[in-house]
């Protein structure tokens, strides 16, 4: 078995090839480093803890200082064993980077689960209503508990009742790794995992029979496509007749100079005056 230890950042979506939209859990897993290595000999089993995300050592206590210096590393605010001899070879000090999954890979991710805070019996027991007519006042409640009889009047140990419900261990089994990305560490996990945004989550292989299926192969949004340029064409209509605009020309008018005007101006006749004593003769 291996495993890694991340943090969930939160749910996205992605599309395959084949236009298949896949829900998917982006999880975050920074560079584990092994801290302990547990073996037959001196624990009776085999296993491996990892470490993840460095903390402040005065945030820290002087045991788990000095347990993360025979790593040579900082204190790790997270650390949790990974059972299974498949990562038995790696030595304490060595880093477990995403690349140990592949796209396709089935997984079993661990976490906390959401807090609900305090919740009822029927949502946190999923118990049965009560009448929901004829004056009953009883729809939501616990019902009857001690009665005299079977148990005496006793409430056993580990009755279902009204309480804080969420903060549980919990482990959501067959989920599929649909990316695995080296250098943004983070895997794409297809549906939920437990916890809420930021929580921490143990991505383990699967303990079912089934450990891996084909990858799915996912659209690559970044890659620009570049299209072709096409000339636009003019395209004429047939129907509609195609109207020339008239070309007007303007009269050049010549510009006249003075001398011109002086040289061509006209010549008057006088014409004789005829007098009224010039026509009785006649």
């Amino acid at each position: 078995m291996k495993g890694i230890l991340g943090r969930k950042l939160g749910m996205t979506q992605v599309f395959t090839t084949d236009g298949e939209l896949v829900p998917v859990t982006v999880v975050e897993a920074t560079p584990n480093i092994v801290l302990q290595k547990k073996t037959i000999e001196n624990d009776g089993y085999v296993a491996v803890q990892l470490g993840f995300e460095d903390i402040k050592e005065r945030r820290a206590t002087k045991p788990a200082i000095g347990h993360a210096k025979k790593a040579n590393t900082a204190p790790k605010r997270f650390a949790r064993e990974i059972a299974g001899e498949e990562m038995a070879n790696l030595e304490i000090g060595s880093e477990v980077k995403v690349d140990i999954f592949n796209a396709g890979d089935i997984v079993d991710v661990s976490g906390v689960s959401k807090g609900k805070g305090f919740m009822g019996a029927v949502y946190r027991n999923n118990q049965h209503l009560g009448p929901a007519s004829h004056g009953s006042g009883h729809h939501r409640g616990i019902g009857s508990l001690a009665t005299v009889g079977r148990n005496n009047g006793y409430i056993n140990k580990g009755r279902a009742m009204a309480g804080h419900e969420g903060v549980l261990n919990t482990t959501v089994q067959n989920l599929e790794v649909v990316k695995v990305d080296v250098d943004g560490n983070y895997l794409l996990i297809k549906g939920n995992v437990p916890g809420p945004r930021k929580g921490l989550v143990v991505v383990k292989t699967t303990v079912k029979p089934v450990k891996s299926v084909p990858a799915k192969e996912l659209v690559d949004f970044s890659e620009k496509v570049i299209e072709p340029v096409v000339e636009e064409e003019a395209i004429v209509e047939v129907n509609e007749p195609i109207v020339e605009e008239a070309v007007v020309e303007t009269p050049v008018v010549e510009e006249v100079t003075p001398e011109v005007v002086a040289t061509e101006e006209t010549t008057v006749v006088d014409e004789p005056v005829v007098t009224e004593e010039v026509k009785e003769e006649e």
